[in-house]
């Protein structure tokens, strides 16, 4: 857009206007300067492309002005448009103009004359106004601003000439730019980018992202409406070249008899189809149609349809089933929304899942009756999901109940279903059932993964089958499946709790090829092997190399140094450790203190033993249940009734706790004190809580029978 644009055969007029409402309260400003002018070379300040200044007492483009603008810039130079443009439209887009330019030049002569007063600057306003007006009307402004700025007016300076020619860009550029901001505010309401941001918001788009794409789709629309806008004009311009040229051909037919062509502008014919090549490749053949068809077929069957909507009757029925109890007989009420709905696979599937997310119970109970609906088309994904979300719950019953449902109907178990199945069993503990699956797995050809290797791991150490777990960690390791540290040290935990050194060794020495430096845990595990096995050397030895590598014993690994020595009894040795320990700051805890009290006990040191009990209270700590059974059966070898029976007394209401070990120690504390009755009514609790007494046990029950002392021993 240029001046010419905005000027029109009323400029005249209009600038008549503008210089009479200049002119009438300045009038004697203006006669002033002309009897003495002042000079007007002044230097403007520099733009540095800045944004140029707006009057805020100016208001914003009437519609007329923006409406105005559009059609210059659609209809450039096309006179018969131009002479449509009323004149008031005319008179607001040069009063728009010469407001800004005014407003913007008074602020450059308040900045090049600050002594000048009020009178003075309106009257050089005037001069630079009227002469601006008549360069308007000639079109010399436009001439000036298209061609360089280097050549001024002859009544102006060059330095006021160039801020002349400055500012008119300005405000041109400025206006250009609300116009283009007016358009874009109208495509932002269109429905297509209104559309296109409720999708966007839909998959998650929110903030500023939003809206640059917002801004983007808009402008994006923007310039194709002005594209097709473009072609219509060349179109119209296309038939109005050919109508003239009928016509002139006409008239030369008439006259002179000479036939001429008329040229006609027009966008080029095509001859021939349209070929369509990207990345060379030629998507003009027939052959993509048939490319297309099937892929649009396929895109039915594999991209899942939308549900029904449940309306009406329906939807009371929907919510009377999802506000029922698991416990109420659901087949009237599902057999009613069957025939209400008309459900396909993708509406059962849809009612499920929001079953699942409002009541767990009721989906589980729902899911197993809709395995028997025809419309649900039940295939095997259908058992195996069912299957793997009761073993996630630990729903033992009822995955198997759906397990012999799914065999009854013919179908066999996939890799998913034995995969869940064996998931199932090595969590709850059930071995047998749990090799079942996994040889299954094998059966089908499937080769194990890490986390099935890791559950039946898992299962034959909590069945007391470490070298069973250590095969298949072997077979792992043969596979190129590397085993997680926790495998690791779940199999030295195993052996180090049955006291197999050898497996300990083994899984220790594994675990620092694979790359895994020895930890407290580790080390303090292999203390406890060889505490177990009744060898203090090798597990002090052990102990040793721990403070070695830079870990610093806690009270369990202590704890289990000093069970070690108790196995041979070598109490000087004990001794000298917890010395040389507490000199390096050592604090015994509970754990340490407790194998000192058994020990103790066993010694018969009656106060040593309660001194060391009243050290776990002074840490504010409980006794642990194997300190109760040591305190008992030192009360009780060493005669002491009262005290033995108050500890009877705390070992019976933690019966649920106590195992076969604590069971034979106590009952064989009664025998040796002379408690035979009480010995009798503890091994009635030992064998109703399914625990089978080993045969010294049974022994000297049957020996206390045959002696005839009473049923209390020696005070």
């Amino acid at each position: 857009m240029n001046l010419r644009h905005l000027v029109s055969r009323q400029a005249v007029t209009n600038a008549s206007k503008i210089s009479a409402r200049l002119r009438s309260p300045y009038g004697h400003g203006f006669t002033t300067m002309a009897a003495d002018p002042v000079p007007l070379s002044f230097h403007s300040p520099s733009q540095g492309g800045s944004k140029p200044l707006k009057n805020p007492k100016c208001p914003k483009p009437i519609s007329s002005f923006n409406r105005y603008i559009h059609s210059a810039q659609a209809q450039v130079g096309d006179p018969k448009i131009d002479s449509e443009v009323s004149d008031e439209e005319e008179d607001g887009v040069i009063n728009e103009f010469l407001s800004r330019f005014v407003w913007i030049i008074r602020q450059k002569l308040n900045e090049a004359y600050p002594d000048c007063d009020k009178e003075t600057i309106d009257g050089m306003l005037m001069i630079i106004v009227q002469k601006v007006v008549s360069e308007m009307e000639k079109g010399g402004i436009e001439q000036m601003l298209s061609e360089s700025q280097s050549t001024p007016l002859q009544d102006f300076s060059e330095d006021l000439w160039k801020t002349v020619w400055e500012v008119s860009n300005m405000v041109l550029e400025d206006m250009k730019k609300e116009v283009k901001k007016e358009k874009m505010k109208g495509f932002l309401q269109e429905e297509e980018v209104k559309e296109m941001c409720r999708f966007a918001g839909e998959v998650g788009i929110r903030g500023d992202m939003l809206r640059e794409l917002r801004f983007k789709w808009a402008r994006e629309k923007m310039e194709e409406t002005e594209f097709y806008q473009s072609l219509e004009r060349l179109r119209e311009e296309d038939r109005k070249s050919q109508e003239e040229g009928e016509a002139a051909e006409g008239m030369q037919a008439e006259t002179t008899g000479e036939e001429e062509k008329s040229k006609v502008v027009s966008l080029p014919k095509r001859r021939g189809k349209i070929r369509y090549n990207i990345y060379g490749l030629d998507l003009s053949d027939s052959k993509w149609v048939d490319v297309a068809d099937k892929i649009h077929e396929a895109e039915e069957i594999i991209w899942p349809q939308e549900p029904k909507p449940i309306t009406g009757k329906c939807k009371l029925v929907t919510e009377r089933i999802i506000q029922s109890n698991v416990t109420d007989d659901l087949s009237p009420l599902l057999a009613e929304w069957v025939e209400l709905l008309q459900p396909s696979k993708i509406d059962w599937l849809n009612f499920l899942d929001r079953l699942r997310k409002q009541n767990t119970g009721l989906y589980f109970k729902v899911a197993e009756l809709v395995l028997n609906e025809k419309s649900f088309q039940t295939n095997i994904r259908d058992y195996s999901m069912l299957i793997d979300a009761h073993a996630k719950q630990n729903h033992l019953e009822d995955a198997e109940r759906i397990l012999k449902k799914m065999n009854e109907n013919g179908i066999q178990p996939d890799i998913l279903t034995a995969t869940s199945l064996v998931h199932m069993y090595s969590k709850v503990g059930n071995l047998d059932s749990a090799k079942e699956a996994f040889e299954s797995l094998r059966s089908q050809g499937f080769k194990p993964d890490t986390k099935v290797y890791n559950s039946m791991i898992m299962a034959y150490l909590n069945a007391g089958q470490p070298k069973l777990a250590e095969s298949l960690m072997r077979e792992m390791e043969a596979r190129d499946i590397k085993p997680t540290k926790e495998i690791f040290m779940a199999l030295l935990r195993s052996f180090s709790q049955s006291g197999d050194v050898g497996g300990a060794g083994r899984i220790a020495n594994i675990m620092q090829f694979a790359g895994f430096q020895p930890t407290l845990e580790s080390c303090t595990l292999l203390v406890e092997a060889y505490g177990k096995a009744g060898d203090p050397d090798r597990a002090r030895s052990n102990f040793d190399y721990m403070m070695k590598v830079g870990h610093r014993p806690d009270d369990r690994c202590t704890a289990s140094m000093l069970a070690a020595y108790e196995k041979k009894n070598l109490l000087d040795k004990a001794l000298n450790l917890l010395m040389q320990l507490e000199k390096d700051g050592f604090e015994p805890g509970v754990a340490t203190y407790s194998v000192l009290i058994d020990w103790l006990g066993k010694l018969q040191l009656v106060g040593e033993a309660e001194q060391l009990l009243g050290k776990i209270a002074e840490q504010g700590e409980t006794p642990p249940l194997k300190v109760h059974v040591s305190l008992f059966e030192m009360y009780a070898k060493a005669g002491v009734e009262k005290k033995a029976l108050q500890a009877l007394g705390v070992l019976e209401a933690k019966k649920e706790q106590l195992g076969s070990g604590e069971f034979e120690r106590i009952i064989n504390g009664l025998i040796d004190g002379g408690f035979k009755q009480e010995a009798h009514r503890i091994h009635g609790l030992m064998e109703a809580r399914g625990f089978v007494p080993s045969s010294s046990l049974n022994l000297a029950l049957a020996a206390s029978r045959l002696k005839r002392s009473g049923t209390r021993g020696p005070q």
